[in-house]
C-alpha cells in the first residue's frame, strides 16, 4: 500500500464498522421483534387522538401552550448553566441581568397561570 492509502485505512475501517452497526441496528429489530399491532398499541396515547387519523384535524390549543412553556423553561435552563459557570467572571452586572431575565420569565409564567392556561378541565 502507498503511504497515503495506509494513513487513511483506519478511517475506512471506522466507516465500514459504522455502516455495519447502522445496518445491524435497522435490521435487528425487524427480525427480533415482528410487528403485532393490537387494540392497546393502537389506542390514543397522551394527546387523546387516534394515532392514525387525519393530520389536519382540530387540535386543542392547550397542547401548544404546554409546548411553549416547555420551550421557555428549557431555554431558561440552557441559559442558567453557562451563567452559573461564568458567574465569577461576569460580576454583579451579570448577576442582575440574569435576575431580570428570570423575573420576566416568572411574570410570564404567573400570567399564564392566572389566565388558566394550565388548567385541564
Amino acid at each position: 500500500m502507498s503511504p497515503v492509502v495506509s494513513s487513511y485505512f483506519p478511517i475506512l475501517i471506522f466507516f465500514a464498522i459504522a455502516a455495519g452497526m447502522a445496518l445491524l441496528m435497522v435490521v435487528a429489530p425487524m427480525i427480533v421483534a415482528p410487528r403485532r399491532p393490537d387494540k392497546e398499541k393502537l389506542s390514543p396515547y397522551e394527546c387523546g387522538f387516534e394515532p392514525f387519523d387525519d393530520a389536519r384535524g382540530k387540535f386543542d390549543v392547550r397542547f401548544y401552550l404546554v409546548a411553549i412553556l416547555f420551550i421557555i423553561f428549557d431555554l431558561e435552563v440552557a441559559f442558567l448553566f453557562p451563567w452559573a459557570v461564568a458567574l465569577g467572571d461576569i460580576g454583579v452586572f451579570g448577576f442582575w441581568s440574569m435576575m431580570v431575565f428570570l423575573g420576566i420569565l416568572t411574570i410570564g409564567f404567573i400570567y399564564e397561570w392566572k389566565k388558566g392556561a394550565l388548567e385541564w378541565e
